[in-house]
């Protein structure tokens, strides 16, 4: 499968032209052979916007917004990872991220389960015990965000229950550069999956964000990473490559469960 993300800088209030960009970068990623595009965390909306703005922008996962995503995706016949603020039928907003397919069809959504701060605390609910891993062009794909991926509990939850790969939307900024260069390659080899990480570039508010947006393969190998500018990054994924690792270096397979909290594995 070849594979691409979108590292850009965050245009905060702006969900008209968010989708605009999203469909930009949907014709170019399509252009280039992709199946899968991933962009950042709250790409909809912009992250650093305040509780306020999160509720009025806040929108269900089937809402107008996502059935524009649902259009782009058919048009251009690529599959979507792209964040935005969600609004449940409880009333509460979280964080959240879908995966559109090719054809338009919802498979995952997902909602962030560890908030980072008071940023995140101040605008969102944390998600419940709900981690899934769905098929994707013959792929089992699990998704995490942002500060999600430096809980090495959840990767090895999606990986144990089979995700091969694992997209990771964020917005991560300044001085956590080392979760780019170091975290996300060790959640990679740790559970010899692929892992995708989709960051901001630029500044919103007060915010730095890193960029350093990366494709990473499960022998930690980087396939693809960016800087600090805006880019687009692609590269292709071998489904071989996670059933060698594995089978080299079963950390999956050898894991005493027993020990953590979790079923024994024989």
């Amino acid at each position: 499968m070849r594979i691409a993300l979108y590292q850009g800088s965050p245009q905060p209030l702006d969900v008209a032209g968010n989708l605009e960009r999203l469909q930009q970068q949907a014709y170019l990623a399509a252009g280039r052979g992709a199946q899968l595009l991933v962009c950042p965390e709250m790409f909809l909306s912009g992250y650093n916007i305040g509780s306020e703005a999160a509720a009025r922008l806040a929108e269900a996962e089937d809402g107008p917004s996502a059935m524009r995503v649902v259009e782009i995706a058919q048009a251009n016949r690529i599959a979507i990872i792209y964040g935005y603020p969600e609004l449940a039928d409880d009333g509460r907003i979280y964080n959240s991220v879908q995966l559109i397919d090719g054809h338009g069809s919802s498979l995952a959504n997902y909602r962030k389960t560890h908030l980072f701060g008071g940023l995140d605390r101040a605008m969102f609910s944390p998600g419940d015990n709900h981690f899934p891993v769905v098929e994707l062009a013959g792929w089992q794909v699990g998704m995490l965000i942002c500060y999600d991926i430096e809980f090495p509990e959840n990767a090895r939850r999606l990986a144990m229950a089979g995700a091969e790969l694992i997209v990771v939307p964020t917005a991560n900024m300044e001085p956590f550069d080392f979760i780019c260069q170091v975290t996300v390659r060790s959640r990679a080899y740790e559970n010899q999956c692929y892992l995708v990480y989709a960051n901001y570039c630029g500044a919103e508010g007060e915010i730095q964000y890193c960029g350093h947006s990366s494709i990473v393969a499960p022998d930690g190998s980087i396939l693809a990473m960016a800087g600090r500018d805006s880019v687009m990054l692609s590269a292709d994924l071998e489904l071989q490559r996670v059933h060698e690792g594995r089978a080299n270096t079963p950390y999956l397979k050898d894991l005493r469960a027993e020990l953590h909290g979790g079923p024994r594995s024989d």
